[in-house]
């Protein structure tokens, strides 16, 4: 999945957090990255996926999976 919507490594790690209903300040400290920079992630997995929040990228990986 994460080819088929260009999201790098990194990008990848945050996506499966999200998909797992984990939290921004969760997904920081666990990557020991700044909010700052796991916010970008997030805006730019929203981006290449197409959706506009949490619940739309649920979905999409719902519907990738399944």
């Amino acid at each position: 999945m994460a080819e088929r919507f260009g999201l790098s490594v990194r990008e990848t790690e945050v996506m499966v957090y999200l998909a797992n209903g984990r939290t921004v300040p969760y997904i920081q400290d666990k990557l020991t990255i700044s909010q700052s920079t796991v916010k970008t992630h997030v805006r730019n997995i929203y981006r290449k996926m197409g959706v506009k929040g949490k619940q739309e990228l649920l979905d999409v990986i719902e519907k990738e999976i399944f």
